[in-house]
């Protein structure tokens, strides 16, 4: 790495983390919450000395430049106790350089320049991002307040120019909400408890009925989105949609408003994207921000928008803005234009082949760790057989989402296989979807595609002639949240899914994210084992080993 310029971003704030580029060979990116444990983990001082630098030993090596990305918490005020952090705790080349970036502009530096396109127009929505007087972004007013703060940003870019064509503004008073992210935001608490339900109020929705409560559109004025006083009246009423969080009021009217707030929500976002197209004129569109992570929405973004091609960063969230302020620093401050393509989200430490030694000679003797000689061929013959298998190889996935380094996989055909995951291994709701493997050249005969999807981003239509033979895989509405699988960039989940079609005749396979209840994706082989002894997983294969059970848990019935 030395012989390239290293650069060093870091996200200080919800779902902290941190990348490193050196260089298309040696990118990295890391969320806390996979050191931690703890899912969401806000940024703060000491993470860069206690967590980052052992667990990336490439923080190690003198860097050229770091680029820190805060939003509108406080963690901006102790700018300089973190710029003392950092002197003390990285090496520098040529003397301590420090930069911040504000949080939406990281936002688009993950998204678009990681894109495969030349020009694009980049629309970034999150519930709040940096306040105006910490703006680091040209930006197209001169007389904004300085205490507000931004809640949607959109761009026009090519390779060597970005410009801003609009930004939603927010006094951040939340009796009087505003943006697409807030309004997400809102609902996703009326109807659960903590933060990071969006996923389960997504999924919950096609179990209602979306003009059942009567309930408005969300108002759009071009790329300003407003919440109408019917839906602030709804969120205040806490008791009515309590279902899950204290027992009071029905699952009825939850799924209700979960299916209103989606369609209010896929509604205005199309409004705003039909906006931005009119103005840009681009062919193609970057999507990033927490919103982005709604496949739903993503899904109708790229079958009705008027953009050719969509692209969303596997990290659209937070968490990616670490990686958007390494490639803000990379270009614009260092002038290297930076090669890297999103092209697949292995970006976690390099593997370390003694760790995975060192985990399984430590192993329970609960546990029995083989070796096979053919360990593709013995996972299908587990799968086909109704069991379980985690799958824990390479470098972890960056973003939310298990890609297949981190997965827990099983038979997209067996009709018991969701209720058994959702409760046996994820404890989970039972009404939460889970999503296919495909193989790429099988993709459009079995569902509604037309082009790969490798980061599980889009929901599409399962062909119906295909929906009863995959139940575990395929939502209420007949959707599913599909993740295209190809030979270059997933080798061992390509061997393992045409097996498994050589086997069965069916080149689909379940995919769940490898952690349990509560915790985040795991990262290390002690995290992986320690998932398979804590669920009901029935195997855990890390190539070459497989490790299972000697009391095996019961298998779902079919």
């Amino acid at each position: 790495m030395s012989d390239a310029p290293i650069v060093v971003g870091i996200n200080r704030t919800q779902d902290a983390s941190i990348s490193v580029i050196a260089g298309p060979p040696a990118v990295y990116s890391l969320q806390k919450e996979r050191i931690t444990r703890r899912k969401h983990h806000w940024g703060r001082l000491g993470d860069l000395a206690n967590l980052y630098v052992p667990a990336l030993p490439c923080l190690r090596e003198p860097v050229d430049l770091v680029v820190e990305c805060y939003s509108s918490d406080d963690e901006m005020e102790r700018l300089p106790a973190y710029r003392d952090e950092i002197a003390q705790s990285l090496a520098f080349r040529d003397g301590v350089r420090v930069v911040t970036v504000s949080h939406h502009f990281a936002h688009l530096y993950s998204a678009f320049f990681p894109s495969p396109f030349a020009q694009a127009a980049v629309m970034v929505v999150d519930a709040q991002g940096s306040r105006v007087k910490d703006f680091t972004e040209p930006f197209p007013s001169t007389d904004a307040a300085p205490d507000l703060l931004e809640v949607a940003s959109f761009y026009t870019c090519e390779r060597g120019r970005v410009e801003c064509v609009g930004k939603q503004l927010w006094h951040g008073d939340w009796a009087d909400p505003a943006g697409l992210g807030c309004f997400y935001y809102l609902l996703t608490r009326t109807i659960f408890a903590g933060e990071g339900s969006e996923g389960k109020v997504m999924g919950l929705a096609p179990f209602g009925r979306p003009h059942a409560l009567g309930l408005p559109d969300l108002r759009v004025d071009e790329y300003r989105v407003h919440i109408p006083d019917e839906w602030m009246k709804i969120f205040a009423d806490r008791t009515r949609f309590g279902f899950f969080q204290d027992g009071t009021g029905s699952f009825e009217d939850c799924a209700n408003l979960a299916a209103e707030g989606q369609r209010a929500f896929e509604a205005a976002l199309l409004r705003v994207a039909g906006w931005l197209y009119k103005e840009t004129g681009a062919a193609n569109l970057c999507f990033a921000g927490g919103t982005a992570l709604n496949c739903s929405a993503n899904g109708r973004l790229l079958r009705e928008s008027r953009f050719d091609d969509v692209f969303i960063p596997p990290s659209p969230h937070d968490g990616g803005t670490a990686l958007g302020s390494a490639l803000y620093g990379m270009i614009d401050c260092l002038g290297d234009p930076s090669d890297f393509r999103w092209v697949n989200d292995f970006l976690g430490p390099d593997p370390d082949t003694q760790a995975v030694e060192d985990a399984l000679r430590e192993a329970s003797p609960d546990l029995i760790v083989d070796r096979p000689a053919d360990l593709v061929d013995e996972i299908v013959r587990l799968l086909d057989s109704g069991r379980v298998v985690g799958l824990h190889q390479g470098r972890s996935e960056s973003g939310p989402r298990a890609l297949g380094n981190r997965s827990i996989i099983a038979d997209a055909r067996h009709p018991g296989m969701q209720r058994f995951i959702n409760s046996q291994v994820k404890g989970r709701e039972w009404f939460r979807p889970l999503a296919p493997l495909v193989l790429a050249e099988a993709a459009a005969t079995i569902f509604d595609v037309d082009r790969p999807a490798p980061f599980m981003q889009y929901a599409a239509d399962v062909r119906t002639t295909y929906r009863q033979a995959l139940p575990a895989i395929t939502h209420v509405d007949g959707t599913a949240r599909l993740q295209t699988v190809e030979e270059k960039n997933t080798p061992f989940l390509y061997a393992l899914l045409n097996a498994f079609a050589a086997r069965t005749g069916c080149p689909v396979l379940l995919n769940t994210s490898l952690n349990g209840r509560g915790d985040p994706l795991v990262e290390t082989p002690q995290d992986s084992l320690a998932c398979l002894q804590q669920t009901s997983m029935h195997a855990l294969a890390m190539p070459p080993y497989l490790v299972r059970k000697r009391v095996e848990p019961p298998i779902p019935s079919r």
